[in-house]
């Protein structure tokens, strides 16, 4: 096949992100305060969920990763909201001609449990990507003995359909 005729199908993407938790600070996933003694520690607000979904939709488009956009050694970034990651990964899908078909997620954490906020949180990101909750998907799993109950740890995968698909 020659490269004139390479039509640009549906692509996927692939993130994850891990932060140990850390008392006095806010724990947010997703997007999405959550009661619990600690939050996860990182430059911005360390939202693993958004981090890794940052990431997945880049990767999707080739367009580098949440660093590449967002340095941790820049201060302007310290305790940011990482909807505003989210927002600029979303214009580079956008801009590359692709829309969200759908996002698939793992949280691993031993605690809080995420099925009371689940709906919550795909609600918040569907808000975020401007598409229906229905399709986000959120899962969590225990460490189950694995050294990381002090850390929580997110897998996203994602669809991204061309805009102009037929």
């Amino acid at each position: 096949m020659s490269n004139t005729s390479v039509r640009y199908l549906p692509r996927i993407g692939y993130g994850w992100d891990s932060h140990e938790f850390k008392p006095g600070i806010p724990l947010k996933i997703g997007g999405i305060r959550l009661p619990h003694h600690s939050g996860l520690a990182g430059h911005s607000d360390g939202d693993v969920l958004l981090h890794a979904l940052t990431d997945a939709l880049l990767g999707a488009v080739a367009a580098g990763d949440i660093g590449t956009y967002f340095p941790s050694g820049d201060p302007k970034w310290k305790g940011a909201d990482s909807a505003v990651f989210v927002e600029e990964a979303v214009k580079r899908i956008v801009e590359a001609g692709y829309e969200i078909g759908n996002v698939d997620s793992t949280l691993i954490l031993a605690e809080p449990k995420i099925v009371p906020h689940a709906t919550a949180i795909r609600q918040s990101v569907a808000r975020l990507l401007n598409v229906k909750p229905e399709q986000i998907s959120v899962k969590a799993k225990t460490p189950e003995g694995m050294g990381t109950d002090n850390a929580a740890i997110a897998h996203v995968a994602v669809l991204l359909l061309e805009i102009n698909w037929p």
